[in-house]
């Protein structure tokens, strides 16, 4: 018996508020798996509108609230840096979230988005567009809570660490508990980090990969067994909801919450964090740092 009190072939996944069981799964399925839920979040990517502009969000969100100064500096290093408080974060945050959460209800199909149905293959419609609202949000979200640019490269494909950091954003709206420690983790090495970007090697091949592997193939385990073999209308156990045409604010509102309560306990979003001014990180002490981390939050 685990510790959740779960049969030895049942693997646990907190979902939507409730714990769904899924059955234990072979490390080949949990590979397979997690190839589908990434053919879902590549093909959302594409989708136009898709991706967020770092700089053009930090400075509209923030003008109504900062100087002219402050923005410069929230979109050169980080809203933290620029020292913006904590109930202005919150208040841009939440005012984000209404605006997705408002755009995700009222959505209706792809077939009226240019070239929507062509980019998507053989993921569902629905499941796609979805998932593109909520890599909107979480790139919202992740940039006023001092997150650098998830897709500074520019390029139409999605590099590794991008996907891989996605993918944990997705598990901790979905509530899988595995997600957030990976998200910590990142946190942790990117506070530590001079330079202000994700990751590379932590999240392509270090500590994080095993963790987003895993991430990725408990959500396709379930995507897998009712999303791809039924069809998404019919039903999507991660969100515990029906629909077809239209998504619900029972559903899409509350995993934007779980995804701002997250982001905003991390140390990267405190009002006057910077980098540490050194000309080298060592990579053994961000490894500590990040434990420390989660260990702390727990």
């Amino acid at each position: 018996m685990t510790r959740l009190g779960l049969a030895p072939r049942e693997t646990a996944l907190q979902a939507g508020g409730a714990l769904k069981i899924l059955p234990m799964v072979k490390r080949q399925e949990l590979d397979s798996a997690g190839s589908k839920f990434t053919q879902v979040l590549d093909a959302a990517a594409k989708l136009p509108g898709v991706r967020i502009n770092r700089a053009s969000y930090l400075r509209v969100a923030l003008k109504r609230h900062c100087t002219e100064e402050q923005i410069a500096q929230a979109i050169a290093e980080s809203p933290a840096a620029a020292g913006i408080p904590l109930e202005i974060i919150k208040e841009v945050a939440d005012t984000s979230i209404a605006y997705e959460t408002s755009k995700a209800t009222g959505a209706s199909t792809l077939a009226g988005l240019p070239g929507g149905i062509a980019l998507i293959g053989t993921v569902p419609a629905d499941m796609a567009q979805y998932m593109g609202h909520m890599l909107r949000i979480a790139q919202k979200l992740a940039y006023i809570y001092s997150w650098p640019d998830l897709f500074a490269d520019g390029g139409d494909e999605m590099d590794e660490a991008t996907e891989g950091i996605l993918t944990l954003f997705v598990g901790v709206m979905l509530g899988v508990q595995l997600a957030q420690g990976g998200v910590a983790k990142v946190s942790a090495m990117i506070a530590a980090q001079v330079v202000k970007k994700l990751p590379q090697q932590a999240l392509t091949k270090g500590a994080i990969y095993p963790i987003v592997k895993k991430v990725a193939g408990l959500l396709g385990v379930a995507m897998t067994k009712k999303v791809f073999a039924s069809g998404v209308a019919k039903f999507i156990p991660l969100l515990g909801a029906l629909f077809s045409g239209g998504l619900t604010l029972a559903t899409f509102l509350p995993m934007c919450k779980k995804l701002q309560g997250h982001l905003a306990s991390l140390e990267l979003t405190k009002p006057g964090h910077r980098r540490a001014e050194v000309p080298t990180v060592d990579a053994d002490r961000v490894e500590e740092a990040a434990d420390e981390h989660v260990h702390a939050a727990n």
